[in-house]
């Protein structure tokens, strides 16, 4: 099955400092090794005419999301600093769309949606209509990390009516608890996203 259409996106979730460099806030295990493989994706997904659409995690210093403020999470992509770059290896199309989340403070795993920490409420990002826009019909994702952003953003592709699949070796997992990436694939799967492999062996 061909992966990439001028109906498809490919959207890169968070492929960050804070996430992907070892020396990151919230560095996740194998995050900067993912990154040649999103990037040989990015080139096919051009090459086919597909949109490429990134997302970023933009927090404001002070926020219910991190563990300081009463959240659960080290201060991590703090708004305009080194951790919340785009990897410097990420090879972004300067024409790429690109969506920031939890900008007000809100936890943004998703990439179509943010949730307020405190009273629960969600509200839409603008990736759904842009998409919408596009004409696209089918999301790829990639990305960090598996367990979180990468789940949500899946989910909630496939749940607007998204064609979503999820390549398994463009992502790698937090892993707090032992086997959350494990879990977070079977959600995915059951929750009718297709995981692929870039290469199959």
């Amino acid at each position: 099955m061909q992966r990439y259409r001028p109906d498809t996106a490919l959207v890169i979730v968070d492929v960050q400092n804070d996430f992907a460099d070892p020396a990151g806030g919230l560095s996740v295990r194998g995050g900067n090794a993912i990154v040649a493989t999103v990037n040989r994706e990015i080139e096919s997904a051009r090459q086919a005419g597909a949109t490429v659409v990134l997302t970023q995690d933009w927090h404001p210093e002070i926020t219910p999301h991190f563990a300081k403020d009463g959240g659960i999470w080290p201060v991590h992509c703090v708004a305009g600093t080194w951790g919340a770059q785009l990897h410097p290896e990420l090879l972004a199309p300067d024409d790429a769309p690109l969506v920031r989340k939890g900008v007000n403070g809100e936890d943004g795993y998703s990439g179509f949606t943010m949730r307020d920490p405190v009273t629960g409420e969600t509200v839409a990002t603008e990736l759904e209509a842009l998409l919408r826009a596009r004409g696209i019909e089918r999301v790829v994702v990639a990305g960090l990390a598996t367990d979180y952003c990468i789940r949500a953003t899946a989910l909630d592709a496939a749940g607007l009516g998204f064609e979503t699949s999820v390549l398994t070796d463009a992502i790698a997992a937090v892993d707090i608890e032992e086997g959350d990436g494990d879990r977070a694939l079977e959600a995915m799967r059951d929750g009718g996203v297709v995981l692929w492999r870039t290469v199959t062996r």
